[in-house]
């Protein structure tokens, strides 16, 4: 499978298909495509499966796009300004990603919600108890809005971040939830009663640009229904 990255601000996802090949997406993913593509679509590992799926932010069936003859073209866009990371997983090897991050896949990949463990994670870690957890071998694209800055842990090593600014993390990472200190940062710092840490080590992606903020200050300018 081949496939090219284009754009800058609402990045696509051109994925080339040779006979057999094939690629699958959350229903309504795909933009655009030509060649002889079949589509078909289902619950992708049965209802329960399906379910998870939606409780991790994506759709309850998934499409799968299969190249049937000679050569395809399938094109995949994001729901939002950002950027589109892609990630060669080998056999074994999984990512933890932010709700709805999961934008197609390689139809070798897995794709399953993930539980965080600790209960003070799951409350205040911003994008509640459920995320996503891919998982190799295969290619695999995650839609992330906003920019993307990726660091490096070593072992033991930590850093503090807003949880909305969490757009995965390597399973190695350990995340965790802490009440930030003193009653005037909590009052008039704007960074709300808790920060994540994330420990190593592992690599972590975070993204300049919540979608929950985003939506915070639009809704600013949203005219107020009339009664």
């Amino acid at each position: 499978m081949r496939y090219e990255i284009h754009g800058t601000v609402m990045q696509s996802v051109d994925v080339y298909l040779s006979q057999g090949e094939a690629v699958y997406t959350e229903s309504g993913g795909m933009a655009w495509m030509r060649g002889d593509i079949e589509m078909t679509t289902n619950t992708r590992g049965g209802l329960m499966a399906g379910l998870g799926r939606a409780l991790a932010g994506e759709s309850l069936f998934m499409t799968t796009y299969t190249c049937r003859s000679g050569k395809g073209l399938v094109v995949f866009t994001p729901e939002a300004p950002g950027k589109v990371l892609d990630f060669q997983l080998a056999a074994g090897q999984s990512l933890i990603c932010q709700k709805d991050a999961f934008m197609c896949a390689e139809n070798s990949v897995e794709l399953k919600m993930h539980f965080r463990k600790k209960l003070g994670a799951g409350l205040f870690g911003g994008e509640g108890f459920i995320l996503q957890k891919v998982t190799g071998p295969g290619v695999v694209f995650l839609e992330i809005p906003g920019e993307v800055r990726e660091y490096t842990l070593a072992a033991g090593e930590s850093m503090r971040v807003d949880p909305g600014h969490i757009a995965l993390f390597e399973p190695t990472v350990k995340y965790d939830i802490n009440r930030v200190k003193g009653v005037s940062n909590i009052l008039f710092s704007g960074e709300g009663l808790f920060l994540a840490t994330l420990t190593g080590p592992g690599q972590v992606w975070l993204q300049s640009l919540p979608l929950s903020n985003l939506a915070g200050k639009l809704a600013k300018y949203m005219p107020a229904k009339s009664s």
